[in-house]
């Protein structure tokens, strides 16, 4: 372990708490003569920003392209890095990319995607208000009691209000107005139309009353149980499941000296030429194709 992990693990703790995602980068083999060693690790963040070590400059814009992609899918995966092979290839659950500008050897890499779990506003403290925190807690949600005259979080997942009539207009209206995902009413059916009525908005019908599905549910943990049903079964289909929308995909380029691609960022080395702007994996590259750009572009 490199004296500077805790430190790295320490602020990716941090990170989860403040529900920001991230991509955990850990070195888990690494053949000489690369820089990078067993145990090395890395943040790699949604802008492309590298915290950590996982290698030279040309690996660590490997691992920023596949840690940005990673992000758009949430699925963890084994990066291999070598200049033994062409190309990229990709298995399941591993990803083989050609790196030509090592000097020799071969890095693995694998990468975990942190993803921050759907976070659930529970409103109202009776015992199907502690009921829901506690299985929604079990299924792997982030549950907080809310306050009705507090703000919603803007990556709120779901509001669900058990609080018996109190506040219910203030959270339902700033629920619809913040176009939560799923909102849910715990209430009986008469009094749930009654709720509805009387809040005289656009979108009100999107407010699931009596909220849950049909299962015969009496108990407070029975109605959490089938509250967590309808909201599984309503949900866009994610990846992974439970996590808020993913990231949308880097926009990438083509190293005209290497051939390899490379993650389109603020910072990413580049140079103009005829008005065209490349994108290089690092310095060496960039300085090959400043010092001749013909040799490295058919179209000149």
């Amino acid at each position: 372990m490199t004296s500077a992990t805790p430190a790295l693990l320490a602020h990716a703790e941090e990170l989860r708490a403040e529900r920001t995602p991230f991509v955990l980068a850990t070195v888990v083999r690494a053949q000489r003569p690369t820089s990078a060693r067993p145990g090395d690790r890395a943040l790699v963040f949604a802008d492309g920003t590298i915290e950590g070590f996982v290698g030279g400059t040309c690996a660590e814009s490997t691992v920023r392209l596949q840690g940005m992609r990673l992000l758009a899918t949430g699925e963890s995966t084994l990066l291999r890095i070598t200049p033994e092979v062409a190309g990229e290839t990709a298995g399941e659950g591993i990803v083989t990319i050609a790196n030509p500008c090592l000097s020799g050897g071969t890095v693995e890499i694998f990468l975990e995607p942190q993803l921050p779990p759907a976070l659930v506003e529970v409103f109202g403290d009776a015992p199907i208000a502690r009921a829901l925190r506690t299985l929604g807690t079990a299924l792997g949600y982030e549950v907080r009691f809310g306050r009705p005259e507090a703000e919603l979080p803007a990556d709120t997942d779901a509001v669900i209000v058990a609080s018996h009539g109190h506040d219910e207009d203030m959270v339902l209206r700033a629920a619809l107005a913040a176009d939560i995902g799923y909102i849910g009413l715990i209430a009986s059916p008469r009094r749930g139309r009654a709720v509805l009525a009387a809040l005289d908005m656009p979108g009100v019908e999107r407010i699931h009353t009596p909220a849950g599905l049909d299962i015969g549910a009496r108990t407070a943990e029975e109605i959490a149980l089938s509250v967590y049903a309808e909201l599984i079964a309503i949900r866009p289909r994610r990846h992974p499941a439970d996590s808020p929308e993913p990231a949308a995909a880097p926009a990438e380029a083509t190293d005209p000296v290497c051939g390899m691609r490379v993650a389109v960022t603020v910072g990413a080395l580049q140079s103009t030429h005829a008005g065209r702007v490349h994108y290089f994996c690092g310095p060496g590259c960039q300085q090959a194709f400043i010092d001749d750009p013909a040799r490295y572009l058919t179209d000149v």
